[in-house]
């Protein structure tokens, strides 16, 4: 139990601390401003030199395709058209139950509007028991909780190009209603960078066919990244920033241990930025995003972002090179995510119902473990049961 008592002391303590922290946060934003206006003004120039030293920079930064200086107004969206999404969820395995599995379930989501079509509102879930699941892992010094989430986000890719490829491509039709594949988070894996090479070709490679899927039945994607923490955008403007003839890090700053001359604007966030720079249903400029991981991706399948004013927060909106290159498909693409939003009161209502769709509540995990134990006993095996531990956490005698 908290002791709410012995913690109330702390609390001034905290609040003078943000204090100081929004006056330094607005600071860092004015110089933000007059970088970015500083930036506007060369930026041919710097992205040449960006992509001159990219080899020899320390910091990862986005570059912008579009006037950074400018702001881009969202259309309507069409008043026909549909939208896919997936969201995934699991039991954890655990050495007190009654077996050692693991499962995740997918949660699949297709709206329709203005065509008069029911919604599809269904979850997918998957139990995993064989040895090669519970321990291929290990070999690589990867937890089995680290690497039931990997396989948790390709069962979502592979799901979300299955269901909208069938629905936009039956046998014998063609579907030419505007659509959008939506996908909840990032399309840029970074976190399989850290990987060994062996581990990362079981889940990269099916994710990418899933997404290669989609671009071949001509179904654009989007990733919605709600709070987004990164930097990419603004570490452009570092190269403004840089107080040598030529931003090459590695020579000029290679021996300091401390902050760099350009982390002027350090620990301001891309959101918080734009966040004073957007009116509701603006965009940002496009960015390229330059993170090492996207190497491994095919050209059409690199990724770009934007950051988008949808209200009631500057939500990061990534899209692939495919939809970038046709602006018709990018704008009609963005509108429908706008609309998403505005229809699910602040988050996109698709990706909420695949979320609700797909998470497994303690309700849900106590009536699948017992499910389990019912099969055994009927197979034949004795001795079934939860470990003490667990029993007794289950309830208390004080």
């Amino acid at each position: 139990m908290l002791d709410l008592a012995k913690i109330a002391g702390q609390i001034p303590g905290i609040s003078q601390h943000m204090q100081r922290e929004a006056i330094a946060s607005q600071q860092r934003f004015e110089l933000a401003q007059r970088l970015q206006q500083q930036a506007a003004d060369r930026q041919g120039q710097l992205v040449q030199t960006q992509a001159d030293f990219r080899d020899r920079a320390i910091f990862a930064a986005a570059t912008p395709i579009e006037p950074l200086d400018e702001c881009f107004d969202i259309q309507t969206a069409p008043y026909s058209h549909s939208v896919f999404a997936t969201d995934g969820s699991q039991i954890s395995p655990s050495h007190h139950e009654i077996a050692y599995c693991y499962l995740i379930n997918i949660g699949q989501i297709m709206l329709h509007y203005g065509q008069s079509l029911h919604p599809l509102l269904d979850s997918v879930p998957e139990v995993f028991y064989k040895k090669e699941d519970l321990y291929i892992s290990k070999q690589w010094g990867i937890r089995l909780e680290e690497w039931m989430g990997h396989r948790r986000t390709v069962s979502e890719a592979e799901t979300l190009a299955e269901m909208a490829c069938n629905w936009v491509l039956p046998p014998g039709e063609h579907y030419d209603i505007p659509n959008l594949a939506l996908v909840d988070g990032s399309l840029i894996y970074w976190f399989l960078d850290s990987l060994p090479n062996e581990a990362r070709d079981k889940i990269l490679p099916p994710i990418l066919a899933s997404c290669e899927r989609l671009r071949e039945t001509k179904i654009p994607m989007m990733g919605y990244v709600s709070a987004s923490r990164s930097t990419e955008g603004l570490n452009f403007l570092r190269l403004q920033a840089c107080e040598y003839e030529h931003p090459n890090c590695v020579v000029n700053c290679g021996d300091l241990t401390e902050k760099y001359p350009c982390q002027k604007i350090d620990s301001l966030r891309d959101s918080t930025f734009w966040a004073g720079q957007l009116q509701p249903g603006q965009r940002s400029p496009l960015y390229r995003s330059n993170l090492r991981i996207l190497e491994l991706y095919e050209e059409a399948q690199r990724v770009y972002f934007c950051y988008v004013n949808v209200g009631t927060e500057i939500a990061r909106v990534e899209m692939p090179q495919w939809v970038v290159d046709d602006r018709t498909l990018l704008e009609q693409s963005l509108s429908i995510v706008l609309a998403q939003v505005h229809k699910g009161y602040g988050y996109p209502v698709a990706l909420a119902e695949a979320h609700n769709q797909a998470v497994v509540r303690g309700g849900d995990r106590v009536r699948f473990f017992t499910l389990l134990e019912q099969q055994l006993i009927k197979a034949g095996i004795r001795n079934v049961g939860t470990s003490y531990k667990e029993a007794r956490k289950r309830g208390s005698i004080a």
